[in-house]
This record gives structure tokens, sequence and C-alpha cells, in this order.
């Protein structure tokens, strides 16, 4: 996630050098042609041009918009996570009798939850599940297969054998019941966010028309100044390829880069909730940084 205006230059011009370099290489072509061979005599109106880039700019408006709304729903998504992950402890909290087995059962849920959270956050980005997470999950008996799935599972099992030791009513149960209900639909929108393929023609239609473009701008170009003509054939596509990218960037959340959603960061703030809700001591984590993001 980035983080106010520590954003790095260079991490934007790494992700675009390459497409730089082939659009400096192409525009330097076109121009060559344009100026050495004998296409010089073809002029191109400008307003061609211009129904090109409107085509180029709707396409691209509407790839950000949809990039930006993927990316909204996935911090949508982790903050419901939040609010389900507290309301659950505090079910437990004013469902539970107060007997000697209460402060145990407050931070078996509350620490498992945690972990539930971390496990998520790991699965979506593809990523070895973090010590504690995998050091829970040998602990009691647990498979790496689909982690997450199986806490929930955990919970509901524990859910039901406490319901039949201390006699909940009914319609406490069902509340519990809906609160693991939303956080499993929680876990499946990630998992579709993470798993639905954005469209590839879009990019191909938006690199084709970049390139048409290329192709037919500098033959409406004014050819007294070839190193202006090329510096201009350059500088639109570049623009235009610069918004594609972000876009791409964008609408996925969950690849571990610097503009994800910062699970890691919000698992952390609901682990520190949850075991001071439990009143059990919070541990050190570290959200981990780098130059100038945080996940």
């Amino acid at each position: 996630m980035l983080i106010g205006n520590k954003i790095s230059v260079g991490y934007f011009v790494n992700m675009i050098k390459w497409d730089v370099i082939a659009i400096l290489c192409y525009a330097c072509i076109s121009g060559a042609l344009d100026h050495f061979s004998f296409l010089k005599s073809i002029t191109i109106p400008l307003a061609v041009s211009a129904l090109i880039g409107t085509l180029l700019s709707l396409l691209l408006a509407f790839r950000t918009a949809q990039s930006y709304e993927r990316w909204w729903e996935a911090r949508i998504v982790w903050g419901a996570i939040v609010n389900d992950s507290r309301t659950l402890i505090r079910q437990l909290i004013h469902f539970l009798p107060n007997d000697g087995q209460k402060p145990g059962l407050l931070a078996e849920f509350a620490v498992r939850q945690s972990v539930w959270c971390f496990a998520l956050a790991d699965s979506l980005r593809r990523l070895p599940y973090s010590p504690h997470v995998a050091e829970y999950a040998i602990a009691h008996l647990l498979t790496e297969q689909h982690l997450p799935n199986q806490l929930l599972t955990t919970h509901a099992e524990r859910l039901s054998a406490i319901s039949e030791s201390h006699g909940l009513d009914p319609i406490k149960q069902t509340q519990l019941d809906s609160t693991l209900t939303r956080l499993t639909e929680a876990m499946g929108k990630c998992e579709r966010i993470k798993n639905t393929v954005f469209p590839r023609s879009y990019s191909i239609l938006l690199h084709f028309l970049i390139y048409v473009l290329m192709t037919i701008l500098p033959f409406g170009l004014d050819d007294k100044n070839a190193l202006i003509e090329v510096f201009v054939v350059t500088l639109i596509p570049v623009l235009l390829i610069a918004i594609e990218r972000t876009a791409i960037v964008l609408q996925d959340p969950f690849e571990n880069r610097p503009t994800d959603t910062p699970m890691t960061t919000i698992s952390i703030n609901i682990e520190k909730n949850l075991m001071e809700m439990a009143g059990e001591q919070v541990p050190e984590r570290s959200s981990g940084s780098g130059d100038y993001y945080l996940l």
C-alpha cells in the first residue's frame, strides 16, 4: 500500500521501461519513414490522429475505472473482515457464561481468528505462510491445503461443542453462525477477485491503437524538425502506456505490490484488537516495509 508522498519514481519508471524503449524505437522508425523515404510526400490530417486519440481515451477511462473498482472492492472486503472479526469476539464476550472456562475460550477464538487473517493474506498473495501461522497449523494438526477454510471450520466445530456444553440460546447460536457466514463470504469475495482475470483483449486493443497512432501521427506533424517530431510521437504514447500500466497494477490488489490492499497491516491491527478484547498480551508483529510502502 502506498503511504503518502514517499512513492519512488524509480519504481514506476522501472515498470514501464521496456514499453518506453519499444515506443522510442518505433517512433524513430516512423519518423524516419516520414522524412527519408517515398512516404515523405504523404500527409494525414491531424483530425484522424485526434479520432484515434479519442478512442484511446475512452478505452483507458473504462479500463482505469474498472481496475479501481476491483481495488476498492478488495479494500471494502477487508474492512468487513475487520468488523466481523471484532464482532465475533464481542459476541463471545456477551454470550458465554461467566465461568472459569470463558477466558480460555475467548483467547482460543481470538488467536485462531487472528491466524485466519494472516493465513488468508498469505494465501491470496500465494506466499508461504508466515512463521506463526505455520506453527499454529502444525500445533493444531492442520494441513496447509486451504488453511483459512480449515480455520473457519474449526471455529464452527468449537462453537457447536460450546453450544452443547454451555447450553447457548438458539438465537445466540444463529448470530454467531451469521458472523462466520460473513467471514466465509468475505474469503470467497477475495478469492473471486484474485482468480478473475481482467480480459486481455482490452490491453491488446489499446496497444494496437497506440501503435496505429504512432504510425500516422508523424505524417500530420510539421516536418521542419525531426527531433521534435520524434519527441512528440514518443511522449504521447508513453503517457497513454503509463495510464494503462497504472490500471493494470490496480486491477490485481493481492499481488504483493506497493499498490496492494495492506492485508498484513490490517491483520496486525485485527490481532491487536482481538487480543485486547480477550484480555491477552498483544504479540509484537512487523508489517514489513520497503523504501516507500507497507504491506
